[in-house]
């Protein structure tokens, strides 16, 4: 099967079967996005969400947890992974987004790239979500599930992924697309033993493919 035609069929099926998908992480303004993308880096969304309600009573506003002591933030969020770091992160970005954007979120990746915290996938999360752009975050299940698929070919980094994937996924697709992606591995195509009997792509699926061949080897 030609990667355009896998592409084609790929997404028509999510485009299906999943027209609804959005980010798992709860919140209400792009202040409280940001601060949950940061949370979640190597943390599942789940956990973020157990917190982030007491954590945006103390801190409503981005003036707010600038003003806060990185300890007062560090409380707050250690039950999370990597809470002393995650801490300074987001005093450093609160502060910064006050000073430098007037407490507004900024919509440009390179401009979201420059606060604590956030690193690419995360700009390309708070773009696509907040302000609808055509950015395509690649997170850990976005990397695997592409590859598995047979998206992306030898992708080494999340960066060689993105730029894989947006070579055939339209731009007007890329924002649903990562959440089919995530969705697609957090839930059916997981890490150690992929879910394929409840798969509905395995037709296009290369990973599927070798192994009803391998399987048909040991008959």
């Amino acid at each position: 099967m030609q990667k355009k035609e896998r592409f084609e069929h790929v997404l028509a099926w999510f485009k299906d079967n999943m027209p609804i998908a959005e980010t798992e992480l709860q919140y209400k303004t792009p202040y409280q996005l940001l601060v949950a993308v940061i949370l979640s880096a190597q943390c599942t969304d789940k956990r973020v969400n157990m917190i982030t309600p007491a954590f945006f009573k103390d801190y409503p506003t981005a003036e707010r947890l600038a003003d806060a002591e990185v300890p007062e933030i560090y409380e707050l969020i250690k039950s999370v992974s990597y809470p002393n770091n995650k801490a300074k992160h987001l005093s450093g970005m609160a502060k910064m987004l006050v000073s430098d954007f007037k407490s507004a979120v900024p919509s440009d990746i390179d401009e979201l790239q420059k606060l604590p915290g956030v690193g690419r996938k995360s700009a390309n999360v708070i773009a696509s979500v907040v302000y609808n752009k055509p950015a395509l975050a690649v997170d850990t299940h976005v990397f695997r599930v592409s590859a598995r698929i047979g998206l992306t070919t030898n992708a080494k980094t999340p960066l060689e992924t993105e730029k894989q994937l947006i070579k055939y996924i339209p731009p007007e697709t890329r924002a649903i697309a990562h959440h089919w992606l995530i969705l697609h591995g957090r839930y059916i195509c997981v890490a150690r033993k992929p879910k394929c009997e409840e798969c509905g792509i395995t037709a296009d699926c290369k990973y599927y493919e070798e192994l009803k061949k391998e399987k048909a080897k040991n008959k």
